[in-house]
């Protein structure tokens, strides 16, 4: 009898491993419980050229705006530029309620910042989203457009990064809270090496720049930390400024998007911070943005007019009010 019984248990418990296995297999995965994928580091260094340095800045300091999220923004100036002499010393994401955030001090110095990362510690971190201590980064850091940067053009950042000042700053160590902490180690994805990227067309040029600008990071509403399908560069992402809550702004080429831009009007909106007289808020990168070469932003505006147009209407100068589109609430939020 006392067998018979212990083989039931065992039957139960045998199910109900099965079970748990199986439900964790086919919805979060193994990941969560693992850890995130990750590959061997290498002790490849990159050469550090006058071509790679000047590329880097380029990048560094307009396409990728990379101070932007790590530096403390000066709101007292236009454009929110990072508070001087702070240059990629960091940020601690409070003011975008992401208290447990922080965006690593990237510059070279040894104690607090990058000065002891090796060049492909840095080169995993903005491709593939593993950190120097082998831990996956909160998506924020926007590694998964990174992913399609090419071999060349992380050099060029890399090398570029070795060259700002050093600026002791010690930060604390991002602490995702629960579930959070478990999930985004599914995020992460190893990269081997990336090709230069197509540019045989302005369109196909500027999608890789609009990716690496990150610009549907911002302009992708999401639900639940997921962007809503079909609303692709639509708007309506809410942020945070010190002045109040605005929302992105829909850049498809819809007539409530930017449909009735041309290479002029974009070229001034991220040269200067304004559509006609119209200041553009702060929390749009445009500082960065506008140090991108006139080429490029055509080449960018040439592949925003190729996207799905989508009816959105957002302004942040009138009253808020719910949105079931983006499902947040901004100017003319009921009319959609």
């Amino acid at each position: 009898m006392a067998r018979r019984n212990w083989k039931k248990l065992a039957l139960v418990a045998l199910i109900i491993f099965t079970v748990v296995v199986v439900g964790i297999t086919f919805t979060i995965g193994w990941r969560p419980i693992i850890g995130p994928k990750k590959r061997a580091l290498t002790d490849r260094k990159f050469e550090a050229t006058q071509t790679r340095l000047m590329r880097g800045k380029y990048l560094v300091d307009g396409v990728t705006g990379c101070f932007g999220c790590h530096s403390d923004p000066d709101w007292s100036k236009p454009g929110a530029p990072p508070v001087a002499g702070r240059e990629g010393a960091g940020h601690i994401w409070a003011d975008q309620d992401l208290p447990w955030l922080s965006a690593p001090n990237i510059t070279p110095d040894k104690e607090t910042g990058a000065g002891n990362w090796s060049d492909d510690t840095l080169a995993r971190a903005i491709r593939e989203g593993i950190g120097h201590d082998g831990r996956a980064l909160f998506p924020m850091m926007p590694y998964q457009s990174y992913r399609e940067m090419s071999d060349e053009d992380i050099a060029s950042i890399v090398v570029y990064l070795r060259t700002v000042p050093p600026v002791r700053n010690q930060l604390p160590t991002t602490k995702m809270p629960f579930p959070l902490k478990y999930l985004t180690n599914n995020v992460p994805q190893p990269v081997s090496t990336v090709p230069p990227p197509d540019q045989s067309t302005p369109e196909k040029r500027g999608a890789y720049l609009v990716r690496m600008a990150a610009c549907a990071d911002c302009h992708t509403p999401q639900a639940k930390g997921q962007p809503i399908p079909g609303m692709e560069f639509a708007g309506g992402f809410l942020l945070h400024e010190p002045k109040g809550d605005v929302v992105s702004a829909n850049i498809t080429p819809a007539g409530s998007g930017i449909g009735y831009y041309n290479d002029a009007t974009f070229i001034q909106a991220l040269r200067t911070g304004k559509v006609g007289a119209r200041p553009i808020r702060a929390s749009m990168p445009w500082y960065y943005y506008g140090k991108i070469s006139d080429e490029d932003l055509k080449s960018m505006f040439a592949y925003l007019k190729t996207v799905k147009p989508v009816k959105h209407q957002l302004d942040n100068l009138e009253p808020p009010t719910f949105c079931r589109l983006c499902r947040q609430r901004h100017g003319f939020g009921a009319t959609n």
